[in-house]
């Protein structure tokens, strides 16, 4: 229940969210001051004033991020929102490791604020621990700025300071080893050693002498005393890829160690305390192979206390021009030469299916980089490069077939093909195509009587798409169609 008597400090230096989040935090039956400078939000919070904090990070006189630890000194359990344009990995992580209750990306639901709002003040008062992360954007082990990664990012920001077992799970490619070396870069094991090993990639009958390390003699050609993966990483992380592929008999062994937080070494009698944090993954179905008998299940639960799936790389498209620019400026400095990709390119490339997601992306622009001479990549190289592999999908569905956008986007090219054999220039073109998009999706919608489900069936969009290209082509839409 929310009372009259809370008082919410707002700083944004943007008038217009001010007074969004003033009338929907007011409904909610808050007090609410807002500022759109960090000096004025500072003077009212050292003044005693405002029982919660939400502020931007981008002020004009001061970071929002670097108020934060002023504020938790002076009042520790003030509870703190931070929102933020600059959607990475590090904002998120900065934000909770200064202090902040919660971390939302813009733009972001006037609902979840509020909730979020309720949370923060009904929830016990206790100054998290600070963190010192990396302030190097360069080094950011996870690009983009999509939906999906920013729920990515809060998860990886909340998991910072404990040392909660982590499974995560995605197709191969989409940087699941990145994910786990965050945990460990920005967590509070950092200092300690990241050890990594793939069960895949070794023998059945040798994984567990890899994981927990063997006394001399305890097998043929056990010459000497070996330690273990769990040893190597004492103090730290250790990372169990493709756990799916983990034989019976170490499961039973890495169950123990997760129950009783010890092992013994194979050949050895004496019990060896872990002090690890295990961050898990697989590409496979773990709840099939319980059924198939191939996993244990108490294992499962206590491996997946924390489940994170990374999604594949068709599902979150909009990331793949930032993914590019990365990639191109990651090969620049290896001493490759300069590249740029032309937009008609690009929106080639966000249709492409990418089975082998992001590690398949960055191939291909490494191969650009070095194999061919124009500054500057077109269409051209981009469809040889992508001859022979997965058809065109939409851009976010993942469902093969062209969609609206590539079907659209085909009958274009064939059209101005020919009539001249050239495309106008970028603008036009994609003025053209918008043109061309907004009465098909009315069209789709009147026959549907507004069901945006059915109509994104009909036109080869995700019901996500179809919804932002709604928004953004501005087509009316009655409430009552809503779906």
């Amino acid at each position: 229940m929310t009372t009259t008597t809370s008082t919410i400090l707002v700083a944004d230096d943007d008038r217009g969210i001010r007074t969004v989040l003033a009338q929907a935090l007011g409904r909610a039956g808050y007090e609410v001051r807002t500022t759109g400078n960090a000096s004025t939000l500072w003077r009212w919070v050292s003044e005693g004033e405002g029982d919660l904090v939400i502020t931007d990070v981008v002020m004009p006189d001061e970071s929002g991020l670097d108020l934060l630890p002023r504020i938790k000194k002076i009042r520790p359990d003030m509870r703190i929102i931070v929102m933020s344009a600059q959607n990475t990995l590090l904002t998120a992580v900065k934000a909770t490791q200064r202090g902040a209750f919660e971390y939302l990306p813009k733009p972001f639901d006037l609902k979840e604020l509020v909730s979020v709002v309720q949370r923060a003040l009904s929830a016990p008062r206790s100054a998290p621990e600070a963190g010192t992360p990396d302030d190097d954007e360069e080094k950011l082990p996870l690009i983009g700025r999509s939906p999906a990664m920013q729920e990515i990012y809060r998860t990886l920001a909340r998991l910072m300071g404990t040392d909660l077992t982590v499974m995560i799970t995605g197709e191969s490619g989409t940087g699941k080893e990145l994910v786990a070396r965050a945990l460990h870069d920005y967590g509070k094991r950092r200092n300690g050693p990241f050890v990594a090993i793939n069960m895949a990639a070794i023998p059945r009958e040798l994984i567990e002498s890899e994981l927990f390390g063997h006394e001399k003699g305890a097998f043929t050609g056990a010459t000497q005393r070996a330690a273990g993966r769990f040893e190597q990483a004492e103090g730290g992380t250790l990372f169990l890829d493709e756990i799916g592929d983990m034989p019976p008999e170490a499961q039973t062994r890495l169950l123990r160690v997760l129950q009783e937080g010890e092992y013994t070494t194979v050949g050895g009698r004496t019990p060896i305390r872990a002090n690890v944090r295990i961050v898990a993954a697989t590409h496979r179905d773990l709840t099939q192979l319980i059924r198939q008998g191939l996993f244990r299940e108490d294992l499962f639960y206590r491996l997946n206390v924390v489940p994170i799936r990374l999604p594949p790389l068709r599902e979150r498209s909009e990331d793949i021009p930032e993914l590019v620019r990365h990639f191109l400026t990651m090969a620049s400095a290896e001493g490759l030469p300069p590249k740029t990709i032309d937009a008609i390119a690009m929106e080639r490339l966000k249709r492409h299916r990418w089975p082998g997601n992001v590690r398949e992306l960055e191939n291909l622009v490494r191969r650009l980089a070095a194999l061919y001479s124009q500054e500057v990549i077109g269409i051209d190289v981009i469809e040889a490069e992508l001859a022979g592999g997965a058809p065109p999908v939409d851009a976010v569905s993942g469902v093969e077939g062209e969609g609206l956008g590539a079907t659209v986007d085909r009958h274009l090219r064939e059209y101005f093909a020919s009539h001249g054999d050239t495309l106008p220039p970028p603008g036009v073109y994609d003025r053209v195509l918008r043109e061309v998009e907004k009465p098909l999706i009315s069209l789709a919608l009147e026959a549907t009587r507004g069901n945006q489900i059915k109509a994104a069936h009909i036109l080869g969009l995700n019901r996500n798409t179809l919804r932002k290209k709604i928004r953004d082509l501005d087509i009316p839409v009655s409430r009552g169609g809503l779906k």
